[in-house]
């Protein structure tokens, strides 16, 4: 995962992970800290992720409703949700997100980085 990210985006990025294999059929789970500079609002950090292209929002855990594995099977979309700040830190965000491997791994996401760039230079 930390060669990973280093690569897919061609910086030297601070990443700890710690990798858990569990049985399920479809779709890789992360648990994803991100520090910031500064102070980061969750409100804002929601409604940049809605924005985002291919990033479904499931974040109301009084309803029982976050990203489960089994929503994101068979999906082409990466499912967000557990949306915090750190209890400690108000730069700190904690988020849970699913999404299927078989369909967005590594080269979809190789793909939509190179048409973004594309768009981007056009």
């Amino acid at each position: 995962m930390v060669n990973e990210t280093q690569k897919i985006l061609g910086k030297n990025i601070e990443v700890s992970a710690t990798c858990v294999r569990v049985p399920v059929i479809r779709s890789h789970s992360e648990s994803i800290t991100i520090h910031f500079d500064n102070d980061i609002s969750v409100e804002r950090a929601i409604q940049a992720l809605k924005d985002a292209p291919n990033v479904v929002v499931v974040d109301d855990p009084a309803k029982n409703e976050y990203p489960m594995p089994i929503t994101a099977s068979d999906t082409d979309f990466t499912y967000v949700g557990r949306i915090r700040k750190d209890i400690n830190r108000d730069n700190v965000l904690h988020l849970w997100c699913v999404a299927d491997q078989l369909r967005v791994g590594a080269a979809t996401n190789a793909v939509r980085i190179a048409q973004k760039w594309i768009d981007l230079e056009g």
